[in-house]
């Protein structure tokens, strides 16, 4: 499971073809990008690139990255790299010198990977968690962590990593952490308990979440991973659910968009187009949005 922005720059890349377009179906209507068993049941972490190619955790089998390019409106995914001895990834981001940034939950670290070369280094260890989960980037540089404890469901952490490798506990004596994402103005932080179905927001005030309070709290199912369109709604996957809800600034729910598998680990944005995991289905799942969102109200503020 589970700054401008460097994914903002990936939203505001151009959107498909018109030739394609023509024959692909209309926004919000999920179809099959990679098919089933392609994953593990791990599947998680989509990102996409800097070279427009979409990157997912555990192709084949746990400890490795995928690699995936379009063939014909659909997936071609390959092997990309594996990870160390020990090292399971889950949420991937990428940085502003755009290299691959990925959560390590097995081995408690934080990972970087060259997406050229497949070099991995470790930029943070973080002996103290229970495992980092998904991870978030601020427009300083800094990454901020969820550390989910399945076992202990009120033990939930919130990390940061500075720009200089420091590691720094933000917040513990949480629910089960999961999804988190950087607004894409890079005011505000938004973080996710999947069990206790809340999304939290903070400002952001030189790197450090400030003024806690609730956005949104679902009546049912899990939350997992979490995206931001360009107008800074908020894309969350509904563990359990089988489908996507898509959270205004100020907390609304603005629309549900219906999967074919019921279990979405994570979601990432490549211009109006959507891809989505599946643990259920070891696949990865895909929609267009409206390519024109209207800019919607700011977040509470109290």
């Amino acid at each position: 499971m589970r700054v401008l922005h460097p994914l903002s720059l990936c939203l505001l890349l151009p959107f498909a073809p018109a030739a394609f377009a023509e024959q692909t179906p209309a926004t919000y209507q999920a179809w099959d990008y990679v098919g089933d068993g392609v994953f593990t049941s791990d599947i998680e972490g989509p990102a996409v690139g800097p070279d427009g190619t979409l990157y997912v955790v555990n192709y084949g089998r746990n400890g490795t990255i995928g690699r995936v390019l379009p063939d014909a409106g659909k997936g071609d995914a390959k092997l990309f790299v594996v990870l160390p001895a020990g090292s399971v990834g889950n949420g991937i981001r990428f940085a502003a010198d755009k290299t691959m940034r990925v959560a390590d939950k097995a081995g408690k670290q934080l990972l970087k990977v060259d997406p050229v070369t497949g070099a991995i280094t470790v930029l943070a260890r973080l002996p103290d968690s229970t495992g980092p989960n998904d991870l978030a980037i601020g427009p300083d540089g800094s990454v901020y962590l969820s550390d989910p404890d399945w076992e202990n469901t009120t033990n939930g952490r919130l990390w940061r990593v500075a720009p200089d490798g420091q590691v720094q506990l933000l917040e513990d004596h949480m629910g089960t952490t999961n999804g988190v994402e950087v607004s894409p103005d890079g005011k505000r932080l938004y973080l996710n308990e999947s069990i206790q179905r809340a999304v939290w927001v903070y400002d952001l005030v030189d790197g450090q979440p400030k003024n806690k309070r609730l956005l949104h709290r679902f009546e049912d199912f899990g939350l997992d991973g979490m995206r931001c369109d360009p107008a800074g709604n908020l894309y969350v996957a509904r563990y359990d659910g089988g489908q996507v809800a898509v959270l205004s600034p100020a907390g609304q729910v603005l629309r549900t968009v219906a999967l074919k598998g019921r279990k979405p680990s994570n979601v990432t944005f490549d211009g109006a187009q959507v891809f989505v995991t599946l643990q259920d289905r070891g696949a990865i799942e895909t929609f267009y949005v409206d390519p024109s969102p209207v800019p919607a109200a700011a977040a509470p503020t109290h």
